[in-house]
């Protein structure tokens, strides 16, 4: 099998496009049923984000007369496309070894914010006031969130560097080399010297999921869902699939490091 069709097989089945999207949902489902448990109420069933994205896709796709057409159709499309190469450069220790070998932190580090941008386009193209709020508090949160991302890669890199340097200092970005390294020397999370790294990552994660506390870009007791509040049909489902996506991206890259 070529490279180019093996890469292609890698973002559409696994590890990104579907085992991607079925993992996800799963854990966009379990979060709404725990999230019930803890209001004590029943909840969904694990399946309605799937329910919620089949009724989307049968609704109409309208679009406001004020808005920017093309921004405002191809915002979910940029959102969805970015986490769907995202998830195909997660490695998956003794299956898969990342699309290409390219599964570079680095790379990682700008193909994250891509959902949030998509967010902002969105809600700036559609001549909404919400959705001109919750783009300047999306961009203020993923400021927030960013720089204590790229200090965590840093130091998970420039560890495994001195490590596999012997003692030089010097910095490894290969994700694979990175789980390659941890396979033989041990997990970094039992390393006391990333504990405050593995505490931030914690932090990070509901800053990037947008789940609450830091859910006030879509704040719906003030702004209504914000950027979202003009989408609706497949462009809202797209969204919701890419926010599922993200979920899952980032929790894999967490595991790998």
């Amino acid at each position: 099998m070529s490279d180019t069709l093996l890469a292609i097989v890698h973002m559409c089945l696994f590890p990104g496009g579907v085992f991607a999207l079925l993992v996800a949902m799963f854990f966009k489902g379990l979060d709404r049923r725990v999230e019930a448990r803890l209001q004590r109420r029943v909840g969904p069933p694990l399946t309605q984000p799937w329910l919620d994205i089949a009724k989307l896709l049968t609704k109409e796709t309208l679009i406001p007369k004020t808005a920017c057409r093309p921004a405002f159709l191809m915002a979910p499309v940029f959102g969805f496309t970015g986490m769907a190469v995202c998830a195909a450069f997660i490695p998956v220790p003794g299956v898969y070894s990342g699309l290409y070998n390219m599964g570079d932190l680095l790379v990682l580090f700008y193909l994250l914010p891509i959902p949030a941008m998509a967010l902002m386009l969105g809600g700036s193209a559609s001549s909404s006031p919400f959705g001109a709020v919750g783009f300047s508090r999306e961009m203020l949160l993923m400021l927030a969130y960013e720089t204590p991302l790229l200090m965590i890669l840093l130091s998970v890199a420039m560890l495994v560097g001195k490590a596999l340097h012997g003692g030089a200092w010097g910095a490894e970005f290969s994700l694979l080399r990175i789980v390659a390294w941890q396979q033989e020397a041990g997990s970094l999370g039992f390393n006391p010297a990333m504990v405050p790294a593995l505490l931030a990552y914690l932090i990070f994660l509901p800053g990037t999921m947008g789940v609450a506390p830091f859910d006030i870009p879509e704040a719906e007791t003030e702004i209504i869902e914000g950027p979202l509040l003009e989408y609706g049909g497949p462009l809202l489902a797209l969204f919701q699939i890419t926010s599922a996506l993200k979920t899952f991206v980032v929790l894999g890259l967490g595991v790998a490091l």
